[in-house]
């Protein structure tokens, strides 16, 4: 393309998912109200664990991070969503939205991670309940989070230092709430061969590494929960996986739909797709990690309690 025909893309247009007044109203309130139950049902998760001494098991540990992650994570995308309809703007400038993006990758796949973590956990717990104490030990579960923490930034920072080198046109509009990568590359106007090529090979290993390490767990897991010689013990070592099996299936299911093939492909069908793992997930962890479980929803009741009795 001639130089004079290009120019220097400053900020994008951030469309939503209507393009009708009405509806932008409807979703606002329902994004608020979502927004609003994600941090406060993660928020309590975090301080429930914290405050009780029995809760302070690797499994718990892991799911106090998964509640913070999952806070931040709805924090890159929603706010800004949110600011922009009260202010009757649609604009997310150019640096805003490298930042969004690079923040939403290094989520997502945090995400991903400590749920490879979590179902690691619940393979040594079920499988080698003799040894669990020994093996994971709290400098494991800490070097283990850490390491994701340090993989998912580098990742992060790789994507976005070449989505920096992209050119955009004239089109900056993007028919989505917030700066989703594939959206992004679908507007520029370079060739976005190599980006393809990172995520189909850095990415998909990024992306294959927890997946592989979920599904083994779990296959591990099941053949060892089916030589148990009882209903009821077969029962009880499924239940403290049903809920992170629900949150994996809910969370992967999307993922895999929406980023596993090439951004030429992407539709506005597939933000529909992301509002799961970028809204609903989040906002369902809570509920399915304490409804199910009876150490989580005694430990809220004390939290709540204690409150009220801080009150008076």
């Amino acid at each position: 393309m001639d130089g004079e025909n290009q120019t220097i893309v400053t900020e994008f247009l951030l469309l939503g998912l209507s393009g009708r007044s009405e509806q932008e109203d409807i979703l606002f309130g329902l994004f608020l109200g979502m927004y609003l139950v994600t941090i406060i049902g993660n928020l309590l998760i975090v301080l429930a664990i914290t405050g009780d001494s029995h809760l302070h098991t690797p499994m718990y540990f892991f799911l106090a991070n998964l509640s913070c992650v999952d806070i931040c994570f709805s924090s890159v995308t929603i706010p800004k969503m949110l600011v922009n309809h009260i202010l009757g703007s649609k604009s997310i400038s150019y640096v805003e939205c490298m930042t969004q993006i690079y923040f939403f990758i290094t989520f997502i796949n945090m995400d991903g991670f400590l749920l490879s973590v979590m179902a690691y956990d619940r393979y040594v717990a079920i499988c080698c309940p003799l040894h669990y104490t020994t093996i994971m030990k709290l400098r494991l579960c800490i070097l283990l989070v850490a390491a994701s923490w340090v993989i998912t930034n580098l990742h992060a920072l790789l994507h976005t230092i070449l989505m920096v080198q992209l050119l955009f046109c004239f089109d900056n509009t993007v028919h989505h709430f917030f700066c989703d990568p594939y959206a992004i590359l679908k507007l520029s106007c370079s060739d976005t061969s190599i980006n393809d090529l990172v995520v189909f090979t850095v990415g998909g290993m990024i992306f294959l590494m927890p997946f592989t390490c979920i599904i083994l767990s779990y296959a591990y897991i099941l053949s060892n929960v089916l030589k148990l010689p009882s209903a009821h013990g077969i029962r009880k070592a499924l239940s403290t996986c049903g809920s992170h099996l629900t949150v994996v299936s809910l969370f992967y299911g999307t993922i895999l739909g929406v980023y596993m093939r090439p951004s030429s492909s992407y539709s506005i069908q597939d933000t529909v797709a992301t509002v799961i793992f970028t809204v609903v997930t989040p906002l369902v962890n809570p509920f399915i990690y304490s409804l199910r479980n009876h150490d989580m929803k005694r430990a809220l009741r004390k939290l709540i309690s204690y409150s009220r009795t801080r009150k008076f």
